[in-house]
């Protein structure tokens, strides 16, 4: 399709099963792997082959990355509406919008959930349909689950997925078995009325909903299985972009489920005459030699880096015939970055920590955690009394690759540094931790209870204890908040390496979304004040909601906290940024800079492959700094090797400039 060629909306219509169709069953390909391996543009390559090569197949790429880039990527619009992306075979596109889907979810099943609820416990239907309009994070996960059982009934032969980055994408697969715990809750509910009826006399009518959903979420789990759907892992040569796939990549499997392909992108050949081409092809080597033993049965597949960004249509098509194909990467694919004005660039230091939290931003594999730790580091050197600590709320950490050992849950010195802590919060043990002690306080309390009022708080405390079995998608996200104001109150500066840019939009929303929610829920309290547990749990919910106030406030304070956003000297993570920083402007959260990572600094010499780099480099810097004119724009220089151990980080932070 030629790029200025307007895309339609309109989306095939629903399946017909028809005998000259061989096999009539939507299957899936998910491509998952570490942020900013490439995924969308290793999938939108794919899809579009596909397309190409396919005959007759109808194939829908969706994102469901809260972070979208497909339209950055193919350089046409595209929204939460399939979109038909021209003569190319039979193609569509998709971004998942997850709380649009959510909300349709809702539409449909409001008035069912509603009332099983308000069976199995002390509320009313009335006083629990406004929790139902509090977006709690997790939503993106629990909205795709929701897109894929809808696709199951649509005309596609195949849908080609580009997911979030690894720690979400693992949860993804996860929310069938969290969606079946939630039926088990409503499930609780619901016998309240068999029970009573067995007690008293009576009839019970069938719960169609809870059939409906079961079935749902079987589908679905089929669906995700090895027999519909396949995994594409997609890595580059660098060392944590592997050590990040082996840690991961059994975290999908589930029966047979495995990884069957990858693509190792961001391959480069060897050149005689280029120092940093003959590294990185070493590392390219080495790369391939740890895929295969590593993942001894999976087909591995290269993408060659062509040493620009991949946009648009026809360099995709090309980009998927050369990877899917094996084809040889001809020029044609080659792009020149647009003209601009020159960049000078002046000497500057590592800041100082200015407040007591720093949060780090920006797309996956922009080296966030790389300058987490760099900030980290160079306080911890000028400030020899402070205390600081730096963690990890991405459900795919990596503090560990960065200072050479085993960093945990809680933070422990890290360098030989007694002041200078690390730790990555595992957030499902925390939320265990909490359910297993409210588990016990409410047998106790409510066993007691029983004896006066023995029928209807026996079946409250079924209805109690199921619903802390059920763990949603994204408690790592809300005791995140929580692990990070215990922090704080210990003292020292704290750095917070964030999960990649659209779950980290999540957490910082948390706060007044937990908000909004414990208020709605005091205020339904309030009218069941009489009974003990209803007090009991309206106190808990009055500390959480300070807490949850006390954390807001940090978040927006100047003095309190600061954030910083990471980025590339490219187009994508650049679009990303300017995204991201238009939404931290609406949460009013205090931005200190943008440091813009892995600069080329000074001559690269003769080779034209890395003199492309330089031009795409200095153009994106040349756009940052006319864009982001009231945002201090930092620099900071590529490395040789990989940034891990002390003296990596004190040479990576013995230098930076800023744009003047």
């Amino acid at each position: 399709m030629a790029e200025s060629q307007k895309p339609t909306t309109t989306s095939p219509q629903p399946r017909v099963a028809l005998l000259c169709d061989i096999d009539p069953v939507t299957r899936f390909t998910f491509f998952i792997g570490k942020g900013g391996v490439g995924k969308t543009t290793v999938s939108s390559a794919y899809a579009l082959h596909r397309a190409a090569t396919g005959s007759r197949s109808r194939i829908l790429l969706l994102s469901v990355d809260p972070a979208h880039s497909l339209s950055d990527v193919l350089k046409v619009k595209v929204s939460d509406r399939a979109t038909r992306l021209g003569s190319i075979g039979q193609l569509w596109a998709r971004q998942l919008h997850a709380e649009r889907e959510i909300k349709r979810f809702l539409a449909r099943e409001r008035n069912d959930i509603l009332l099983l609820l308000s069976k199995g416990t002390l509320f009313t239907a009335d006083e629990l349909e406004p929790l139902l309009d509090t977006s709690l994070p997790g939503m993106a996960e629990v909205a795709a689950l929701l897109a894929v059982h809808d696709l199951l009934a649509s005309a596609y032969d195949e849908v080609i997925v580009d997911t979030a980055p690894m720690g979400h994408a693992i949860r993804l697969f996860q929310t069938p078995e969290h969606f079946a715990r939630l039926l088990d809750l409503l499930e609780t509910a619901a016998s309240r009325d068999e029970v009573l009826a067995r007690h008293f006399g009576g009839r019970v009518r069938s719960e169609p909903a809870l059939e409906r959903w079961s079935l749902m979420v079987q589908e679905v789990e089929q669906a995700l299985s090895a027999e519909r759907s396949r995994l594409v892992l997609v890595t580059t040569p660098e060392p944590f972009s592997l050590n990040e796939a082996v840690r991961s990549a059994g975290s999908f499997a589930s029966g047979a489920r495995r990884v069957t392909e990858i693509v190792l992108n961001r391959a480069v050949a060897a050149d005689d005459d280029c120092p940093r081409c003959r590294r990185e092809a070493a590392q390219t080597a080495a790369g391939r030699k740890f895929l295969r033993q590593h993942f001894p049965e999976a087909n591995v597949l290269v993408g060659q880096d062509p040493r620009c960004p991949i946009l648009g249509v026809a360099s995709l098509r090309a980009f998927g015939g050369h990877i899917f194909d094996k084809r040889k990467l001809t020029n044609s694919i080659l792009q020149r970055p647009a003209k601009h004005g020159a960049i000078q660039l002046a000497s500057a230091s590592w800041p100082i920590l200015g407040a007591p939290l720093t949060l780090t931003l920006g797309k996956g594999g922009v080296g966030k955690t790389t300058v987490s730790a760099a900030l980290a580091f160079h306080h911890r050197r000028s400030a020899k009394s402070e205390t600081v600590t730096v963690c990890s709320i991405d459900p795919a950490p990596s503090l560990d690759d960065v200072f050479v050992a085993t960093v945990g849950d809680h933070p422990r010195p890290v360098l030989r540094d007694k002041k200078f802590l690390a730790a990555e919060f595992d957030a499902m043990a925390q939320f265990r931790h909490w359910t297993e002690q409210l588990r016990a306080q409410l047998t106790d309390a409510m066993t007691a209870e029983e004896r006066g009022v023995h029928l209807d708080l026996s079946l409250d405390r079924r209805f109690l204890l199921a619903l802390l079995d059920v763990v949603p998608p994204g408690v790592d996200e809300i005791f995140a908040i929580f692990r990070i104001l215990d922090l704080l109150r210990s003292g020292g500066r704290v750095v917070i390496d964030m999960a990649p840019t659209g779950h980290a939009l999540e957490v910082l929303q948390t706060p007044q979304r937990l908000l909004a929610w414990s208020r709605l829920l005091l205020k339904t309290l309030a009218t069941h004040r009489a009974l003990p547990i209803a007090r009991d749990a309206a106190v808990e919910i009055a500390t959480l909601s300070q807490i949850v106030r006390e954390l807001a406030s940090i978040l927006r304070d100047r003095k309190r906290s600061r954030v910083v956003v990471v980025t590339l000297p490219e187009p994508l993570p650049n679009h990303e940024t300017r995204r991201l920083l238009g939404a931290l402007l609406e949460l009013q959260a205090p931005i200190q800079s943008v440091i813009v990572n892995r600069v080329l600094i000074g001559d690269v010499g003769r080779c034209k492959r890395c003199k492309l780099v330089a031009q795409w480099q200095a153009a994106s810097l040349a756009g940052l700094k006319k864009q982001l004119k009231a945002t201090q724009i930092l620099v900071a220089q590529e490395l040789d090797e990989p940034i891990a151990g002390a003296p990596a980080l004190r040479e990576f932070t013995r230098q930076l400039w800023r744009i003047r």
